[in-house]
């Protein structure tokens, strides 16, 4: 009995996680504009969603912002992470402490911050000031990624490698980051997902030419949100599915192939 209600807890988990994402795609095949009950199956809003040039610029915002956010916030991330990990110097400690900021504020606070100081510094809002807003607060998870990594490094490998000749740079490049690579993957999703879904901060730090993605779909919920906004995301979602698809086979076929050596 207590096996059935375990499993039954975890049916209801499941359905409370994906039945909404579900609904979301039955409804990008409807053939009912208002969305509010399933008329009809048709493939229009599909053909439709590619005439809709504000919603695919808003996407296009999106994906600059997301990508040049994430490459940025990694690699700053990942050399402070290093730095902070390998250094001593004075005012680590509450560096340390100051990282954890953008991580717990409310994300309202630190909008209101970000757009005060772009006030302050006469900045013009818009792609540049949102992608700097983004790196703001994607670092520190970049950062707290690789620090765990990093946490359970030999220390002593890199002095192997110094002793055998390797310069500073060969041991960053060829045995440090390789190590470090999966909290570099992992920070890189954070701060991906984080960016490409962010509302809050966008909203304060965006100007009238940089919609994104997030905030056209929240400009939308007053007058309705049309079925050719599901389709984008069901486009979306099945693209995200492929890669996950392809990065579970590639793992497990690393995972065969280390086994059997």
């Amino acid at each position: 009995m207590k096996k059935i209600m375990e499993n039954l807890y975890l049916v209801l988990v499941f359905l409370f996680l994906f039945l909404p994402i579900a609904v979301l795609i039955l409804f990008s095949f409807n053939t009912s504009k208002l969305n509010i009950v399933f008329q009809g199956f048709t493939f229009h809003w599909y053909f439709d969603l590619f005439q809709n040039r504000t919603l695919l610029e808003a996407l296009f915002h999106t994906l600059i912002v997301a990508g040049v956010s994430t490459v940025i916030s990694v690699i700053v991330g990942t050399i402070s992470a290093y730095g902070l990990h390998k250094y001593s110097f004075k005012g680590k400690n509450l560096i340390n402490g100051l990282l954890y900021i953008p991580v717990v504020i409310p994300e309202i606070v630190l909008g209101i911050a970000l757009l005060s100081v772009y006030t302050l510094l006469e900045l013009e809002l818009g792609l540049f000031t949102l992608i700097l807003a983004h790196i703001c607060f994607c670092i520190p998870f970049v950062i707290i990624s690789v620090r765990s990594v990093l946490e359970g490094m030999d220390p002593h490998i890199e002095e192997v490698a110094s002793d055998l000749g390797a310069s500073k740079f060969q041991i960053f490049t060829k045995i440090v980051i390789p190590m470090l690579m999966p909290g570099i993957l992992s920070g890189a999703q954070l701060a991906l997902t984080l960016s490409l879904d962010d509302v809050v901060i966008s909203y304060f730090t965006a100007g009238p030419g940089a919609n994104t993605l997030p905030l056209q779909v929240y400009s939308m919920i007053k007058t309705g949100i049309t079925p050719d906004v599901n389709a984008l995301i069901t486009i979306m979602l099945g693209i995200v599915f492929i890669i996950l698809t392809i990065s579970t086979v590639v793992q497990l076929r690393r995972f065969k192939k280390e086994s059997s050596v």
